[in-house]
Order: structure tokens, then sequence, then C-alpha cells
């Protein structure tokens, strides 16, 4: 068992590198993104609108984004969650939880890469949400229908709103995403990942999380900062320190 969890902490720090290997930004704490609708620096807001209100105390979305975030077809992105139909109130919870993360959290950091893109200059790529998170968000969606698998580009924007383009079917969720981890990494270009680990383990990020015992994600955050920057030492010193961290992990000594 011991084994089986070091190599898997060594893959996740060995992945985590690799990514840091193809960025250029430096600030992975207590950041904001270079985004469409994202403030310059996290900072707190009086009242953040009902499921974005976790972040209120250290948010990179103003009031505004926030309450734009819980309704359909907003100026955020004109994003109309029902284009096949009515999506069910329990999916749709999920989607706003999703968007108050992307405007709202600072601590995304270690999976922002740079893109050129008309509306933004930055965007997040594998982030690990904690498994419950992909798997209810899947389990909530499942009676609800889409024509896409991919959200981000193909549909026709030709009314100012998204509507699936000429020949897509629109089918239950499961159709195009079978599994959890199909929802969670392919709705968003790879935006997410499904992580393995759990809500609490401090290794994945928590769309969900009650803001009186803290925000977890600053804990993961760091976690991920740190293997990051280990990866990029110089070659020849960055396997030791990879395993050493897995070590001293598995040891309970990061925690």
């Amino acid at each position: 068992m011991a084994r089986r969890v070091t190599t898997q902490l060594l893959l996740l720090l060995v992945g985590v590198a690799a990514v840091w290997a193809a960025r250029s930004r430096t600030e992975l704490l207590n950041v904001c993104m270079d985004a469409k609708h994202h403030k310059e620096k996290p900072s707190p807001e009086d009242e953040l609108h009902k499921q974005c209100s976790p972040w209120k105390k250290n948010s990179c979305c103003s009031t505004n984004t926030s309450q734009e975030a819980h309704k359909d077809i907003s100026y955020l992105y004109r994003f109309n969650w029902n284009h096949c139909g009515h999506m069910t109130p329990a999916c749709k919870r999920h989607f706003i939880q999703d968007t108050c993360l992307y405007e709202c959290s600072p601590n995304l950091g270690p999976w922002i890469q740079e893109v050129n893109q008309s509306w933004r200059k930055e965007r997040i790529l594998d982030v690990p949400l904690c498994k419950e998170d992909c798997q209810q968000w899947w389990e909530d969606c499942h009676t609800s229908y889409t024509c896409k698998s991919n959200w981000h580009r193909g549909w026709d924007w030709t009314s100012g709103y998204n509507r699936c383009p000429a020949g897509a079917a629109c089918l239950p969720f499961h159709f195009y995403f079978p599994t959890p981890a199909a929802l969670c990494s392919e709705i968003w270009t790879h935006s997410y990942q499904a992580s393995n680990y759990s809500r609490g383990s401090g290794r994945c990020i928590q769309m969900w999380f009650d803001p009186a015992q803290g925000n977890p994600n600053e804990e993961v955050a760091r976690f991920y900062a740190m293997a990051m920057s280990a990866g990029a030492l110089p070659r020849g010193v960055e396997p030791l320190l990879l395993l050493s961290l897995a070590l001293m992990l598995q040891l309970g000594l990061l925690g």
C-alpha cells in the first residue's frame, strides 16, 4: 500500500514538473488569471452571490461577476445552459459552481497557462478536481441533455448565444460523457482533470467547500507550487528532490 501511494505521488510530482517547464508565470500563489472578467489581484468582497460566496474573503471576482455567474445567457460569456432543452437544477448548480471556481478562486496559479486568444491571455489547464466533485457533477447531470462533448468550441453563435451546430444530436449527458473523468476533462478542453484524491486530502481542488472551515484549496495550491518549483531546478537535482518530496509526504512531514 505504501509503495503504491508513493508511486502515485511520484507520478503526480513528475506531471506537475512537466507543466511547470512549459509556463512563464512565476507567481503561483494567491493570483488571478489574466482573463475576461478577473480582477487584477485577489481581494476581499463585501458580498458574493449565493454559490460564489465561499470566496468572498479573498476573491478574483467582483460582486457583479458573481451575480452574473448564476444567470442563464449572462453577459459573462452569453452561454446558454439550456441548449438542449431545460437543464435540471441539480445539474445546473455544478456549472454555476464551476463558473464561481473559475472566476473567483485565487488558488489556481499552479495550473495557469498563457494562451493567445482574443478574450483572454491566460487559462487553466489540468486542474485536479477532487474525485467526489467529478462524480457528483456527472451523476447530477445524468438526466440532462447536450449535443457536444467540448463546450469551448464548435457552437453556432449566430443568434448571439450558443446553439447546437447543424447535425449535432441532443442526447443524455452520459452519451457524450460516459464517465465522470470524461466530463471533467473534456467539457472545457482539459481545464480540469479528475483526480484520484478525495476532498480533504490536500492534493485536489474542491469546487465545493465550507468557508467556515477555511479554504482547503490554499493548501492544495501550496503543495503543487512547491512541486513545480522543485521541477524547475537543474537537471540531475530534480529527480532526487521529487523523490524526497514524495517520501516526506508519505511520512506525513509535509502534510
